[in-house]
């Protein structure tokens, strides 16, 4: 495990504590969207935000 994947899972976590301590029913849809991307990065080491942005020609 690198620790950039880590550095995801934890973020993740953290947003999603975050999410869970304001209250589950009085979140807006959207918020999940970058703890479950962050998921995603850190379980299988593919960044979705990092493909979007390689092909809108920032530099990776």
């Amino acid at each position: 495990m690198t620790a950039l994947r880590m550095l995801f899972l934890f973020m993740a976590a953290f947003i999603a504590l975050g999410i869970w301590l304001t209250g589950i029913n009085n979140v807006h849809w959207l918020l999940y969207i970058p703890p479950a991307a962050l998921l995603f990065a850190g379980i299988t080491g593919i960044c979705p935000g990092m493909m979007l942005f390689k092909k809108l020609g920032f530099k990776g």
